[in-house]
């Protein structure tokens, strides 16, 4: 009896042991055999020439304001006239600061009177030869008091007078008008605005420059600029100023491209086209960010080696976000032609055997 379920449970072991022997060998297979990834090769991403409108705006503009509480009683500029440094541009009524040059020259000439008096006093006591030391002790106490009051009277007179030309607005450099705040009538306080006065020998071309296209643009990076009206009319323009942060309803950040040596023609307030010249800057290579791991605290790739068709690991450094969407631009660590696996990238080895999938750029 116990022979017989020997027998016949032997068929049965066989088949197991069988069946298991081509699992194991079917699994070995399985990881000899080569893992199919997809690549792409390492281009240095085409810079997209983008124009951008701007306006031209001067770099310096300073608001002048009378020094001094009056009526203005006359403005003899308007929004757009060119002035020179000294010129007349605005004034206030004189009257109350004309009072004070009177009252300080007549406070002038008492004071000198009064010197002249102790002077010749003092004189008259140094030639009798009869008076008191306590007379020529006083004589001289009064002498050094009317030589202060003197230089007391001749710094008020002073002050009067150059608060008399505060009456005047004048220019302080050469330029444009560009802004007015106050009229003919208004009584202005002391440094309250009247207009607004710009340089003309320094401009700027302004212009907000989306987001996806910031990261590229870097100080002193050269610029064509157009006039609108007439694109034949160009110049060159250097980035003088970048703005630290984007604008928070726009989200655009503000360039300042300085264009002082740009002919006459590009008055304040000229609308213009600002175009990067590109071919001057290095082109970084372009990822897609499946191809990024991040391990270490490093950024990596996998590099397929055509040759043996294997990968290994390569550390790079990234610079940025690409023009295109889910990208990466890679600053060090690329040479364009390389091919970079872009799928599955966390379940690679060193050394691992794949089979190439080209995966086509878009």
């Amino acid at each position: 009896m116990t022979l017989n379920r020997i027998y016949t449970s032997l068929p049965l072991l066989l088949s197991v042991s069988l069946l298991a022997g081509c699992d194991q060998s079917s699994v070995a297979g399985e990881e000899t055999a080569p893992r199919p990834v997809k690549v792409v090769m390492a281009a240095a991403e085409q810079d997209k020439i983008v124009s951008l409108p701007g306006v031209v705006r001067a770099r310096i503009e300073t608001d002048l304001a009378f020094r001094t509480l009056g009526r203005m009683v006359s403005r003899k500029v308007d929004v757009g006239d060119l002035v020179h440094k000294g010129d007349v541009l605005a004034e206030i009524d004189p009257l109350t600061l004309q009072l004070a040059v009177t009252s300080a020259e007549a406070e002038f000439h008492n004071a000198q009177a009064q010197f002249e008096n102790a002077a010749t006093r003092k004189r008259r006591l140094v030639q009798s030869n009869a008076a008191s030391i306590a007379d020529h002790d006083l004589a001289d106490q009064q002498l050094k008091s009317a030589t202060a009051n003197v230089a007391k009277a001749t710094a008020s007179l002073a002050k009067a007078r150059e608060q008399l030309g505060y009456a005047e607005l004048r220019a302080e450099f050469d330029g444009v008008v560009t802004a007015t705040s106050a009229e003919m009538g208004q009584t202005v306080s002391a440094g309250q605005p009247v207009l607004k006065l710009a340089r003309l020998e320094q401009r700027d071309v302004v212009v907000d420059m989306p987001e996806a296209q910031f990261s590229r643009i870097r100080l002193d990076d050269r610029f064509n600029v157009a006039l609108q009206l007439d694109s034949r009319i160009q110049a060159t323009g250097v980035v003088r100023e970048i703005a630290p942060q984007a604008d928070p309803n726009t989200r655009t950040y503000r360039l300042k491209i300085g264009i002082d040596q740009a002919p006459d023609i590009f008055r304040l307030g000229a609308v213009v086209t600002a175009t990067p010249l590109v071919g001057e800057r290095k082109q970084a290579i372009t990822l897609p960010l499946s191809a990024i791991r991040h391990e270490g605290g490093t950024s990596q790739v996998w590099v397929v080696d055509r040759s043996t068709a294997t990968v290994a690991p390569r550390v790079i450094e990234l610079e940025g976000p690409a023009s295109a969407p889910r990208s990466v631009l890679v600053q060090a660590g690329l040479r364009e032609g390389e091919e970079i696996v872009i799928a599955g990238v966390d379940e690679l080895t060193d050394g691992q055997k794949v089979q190439l999938g080209q995966e086509p750029r878009p």
